[in-house]
């Protein structure tokens, strides 16, 4: 499936309801868990996730702690108090687009969902 744009777009929000979901996850954890839900449709790269966390980090939304998980050490991400209004935020936004997106696409048939 080629929608990097779509995909990137949307990485933040795609990052922010997986911790809300998870808590706490590692980066290469991210990446095998949107691989897993979405039967490898789609696949972010650690070049894309990296910097998108970095981001959302200086920007207050998360916070890090690191662990020594089998001698190895492990950066996990956490979602702050804004990092949780940013999602629902978020969300809102997406479900908004869904929505009218929806209306473009299938005119003349109301949207009843909500993401």
């Amino acid at each position: 499936m080629s929608n990097n744009n779509l995909i990137k777009g949307s990485l933040q929000t795609i990052i922010l309801k997986l911790l809300e979901e998870k808590d706490k996850m590692y980066g290469y954890e991210i990446t095998q868990k949107v691989k897993e839900l979405t039967s490898g449709e789609i696949k972010i790269t650690e070049g894309a996730l990296y910097p998108a966390l970095h981001k959302m980090e200086a920007d207050g939304l998360l916070t890090t702690e690191i662990e020594q998980v089998d001698n190895r050490v492990r950066k996990y991400y956490r979602l702050t108090k804004s990092g949780k209004k940013e999602m629902s935020f978020k969300m809102d936004e997406l479900n908004e687009f869904v929505q009218n997106l929806q209306k473009i696409l299938n005119p003349g048939i109301e949207p009843n969902f909500k993401l």
